[in-house]
């Protein structure tokens, strides 16, 4: 591969990043329930060292958080291939504002993306946490 098409590659890896992160954070601001289908029954949530795994018990972790709103200003948006073929590894970082809460939280979240037979992605290790301090 050359040098022109490995920056082709890492472009695409990073369109499709942005688009995940924009629309995973768009949907977990807005409607909490429908993240679940991003996940697959094979996927593993770490959130705050809590690990579930499962589309559907990672989508009953995330609807039944004890906010009901919140909205997220990502900073940072990293992504590398994946060792699985076509898979994204996605790290992002940014803050959180809770309903009602005066002070933004930090977090940190990492996905691994791995593609379908139909063209998408899945999410298979999303890892999630609060940067305290």
């Amino acid at each position: 591969m050359d040098k022109e098409e490995k920056m082709g590659v890492e472009d695409q890896l990073e369109m499709v990043a942005k688009a995940f992160v924009n629309h995973y954070y768009h949907l977990f601001d807005t409607n909490r329930a429908a993240l679940a289908p991003l996940y697959h029954h094979t996927s593993m949530l770490s959130f705050e060292g809590q690990k579930i795994q499962g589309a559907e018990e990672i989508g009953q972790k995330l609807a039944q958080l004890p906010f009901e709103h919140c909205r997220h200003f990502i900073s940072t948006i990293d992504s590398q291939p994946s060792p699985f073929g076509g898979g994204i590894l996605v790290f992002v970082s940014g803050n959180l504002q809770l309903q009602g809460e005066e002070h933004q939280l930090k977090f940190s979240q990492m996905f691994q993306l791995i593609p379908t037979q139909h063209g998408s992605f899945f999410v298979q290790n999303d890892m999630f946490r609060l940067n305290y301090g």
